[in-house]
C-alpha cells in the first residue's frame, strides 16, 4: 500500500507558501480526518481554500488529493517507526552498531515512500538509449557518481563520473542529443552541480537529478527528478551516512530496472565483465 504522505509534508513544510503551509500543518495535526474529507472540507477546516489543497498536492509532486489520501491512509496503518537516532559522547560500540543499523534501514524505507514511479520509469527509458551518461556530484555525492558509473559500465553503457567541473563542462559542451547528464546533490544546492545542470539545459542535453525531497535549484533544472528522503539529519548523520545510503539505494533501483528491461543483454554484458576480471586475476 502506498504511504509517505505525512513524511512528504514534513519534509516540504518549511518550503511551502503560507496558504499551503496552513493546509500542511492541519493535515499533520489531523491525519485521520483527511481520509473522509473533500478538498473543500480541508480548505475550510484549515481556514484557507480548496485551491490551496490542490496547490499543496502539486508542490508535493503527487497525483492529486486522492493520491495524498491513499498515502496518508498507508502511513496510519504502518507500525510506529523507530526514527533516526544520533550517537552520544562515550557511546558503546554495541549501541553504535544498533543505531547505525536502525538509521540505515529507516533511511531506505523513507526513500522508498518518496519514489515517484512515473519519474522512475521516465528515468529508465531515458537512460537505456543514452549514448553517454555523465554522472556528476561533489564530495560524498561524487562517490555515488563513481558507484553509478561502475554499475553502468558493467552493462555496456558508456558512463563518466568526473569531479572536475571544467572537465564535465567540456563533456557537456561536446555532448550529443542522446547524452544524459545525471546531477547528484543531497542538498540540491551544490553550486558546481547547479552550474553544470544549467549548462546542460542551455545546450539542450537531457538531465536527471538526484536530490533530497523538496524544491531545490538542482531539481528545478532537471528534466527528470528523483528524490531521496530528507530526515533533518544531525551532525554525525550528515550526507556521508544516511543520505549516502539512500542515494546508493536509488542508483541500485535504476540499475536493476534497466537490467530487467534488457535482461538478456544485461546478463551477456555481466558475463563478459566477469570473464575479463577473471582473466586479469588469473591470467587466463
Amino acid at each position: 500500500m502506498a504511504a509517505g504522505g505525512l513524511k512528504m509534508i514534513q519534509n516540504m513544510l518549511e518550503q511551502l507558501p503560507a496558504s499551503e503551509r496552513k493546509i500542511a500543518e492541519f493535515i499533520l495535526e489531523n491525519p485521520q480526518s483527511v481520509l473522509n474529507s473533500t478538498v473543500n472540507d480541508i480548505g475550510i477546516q484549515a481556514n484557507t481554500s480548496g485551491a490551496a489543497v490542490i496547490r499543496l498536492c502539486k508542490s508535493l509532486g503527487i497525483n492529486g488529493f486522492q493520491d495524498l489520501k491513499v498515502r496518508i491512509a498507508g502511513d496510519l496503518v504502518k507500525p510506529v517507526e523507530q526514527g533516526y537516532r544520533d550517537i552520544e559522547p562515550g557511546e558503546s560500540f554495541f549501541t553504535i552498531v544498533q543505531k547505525t543499523t536502525s538509521n540505515s534501514i529507516q533511511s531506505i524505507r523513507d526513500t522508498e515512500e518518496m519514489i515517484n514511479y512515473d519519474e522512475l520509469e521516465r528515468a529508465v527509458h531515458t537512460l537505456l538509449p543514452a549514448q553517454n551518461v555523465h554522472f556528476f556530484g561533489i564530495g560524498a555525492s561524487g562517490i555515488i557518481a563513481k558507484d553509478a558509473q561502475q554499475k553502468f559500465l558493467r552493462i555496456h553503457k558508456n558512463a563518466t563520473a568526473f569531479t572536475d567541473t571544467h572537465l564535465v563542462a567540456t563533456l557537456i559542451a561536446n555532448a550529443n542529443k542522446d547524452d544524459v547528464l545525471f546531477g547528484i546533490s543531497h542538498s540540491g544546492e551544490t553550486a558546481e552541480v547547479i552550474k553544470v545542470m544549467a549548462l546542460a539545459k542551455e545546450r539542450g542535453v537531457k538531465t536527471i537529478s538526484l536530490t533530497k525531497y523538496g524544491q531545490s535549484q538542482v531539481a528545478s533544472l532537471a528534466d527528470i527528478k528523483l528524490f531521496t528522503a530528507y530526515s533533518g539529519e544531525a551532525p554525525f548523520r550528515s550526507a556521508a551516512t544516511s543520505s549516502r545510503l539512500s542515494q546508493l539505494y536509488l542508483i541500485d533501483i535504476l540499475f536493476l530496472a534497466m537490467a530487467t528491461v534488457q535482461y538478456e543483454e544485461t546478463i551477456h554484458s555481466i558475463d563478459k565483465t566477469r570473464e575479463a576480471i577473471r582473466f586479469i586475476k588469473q591470467g587466463k
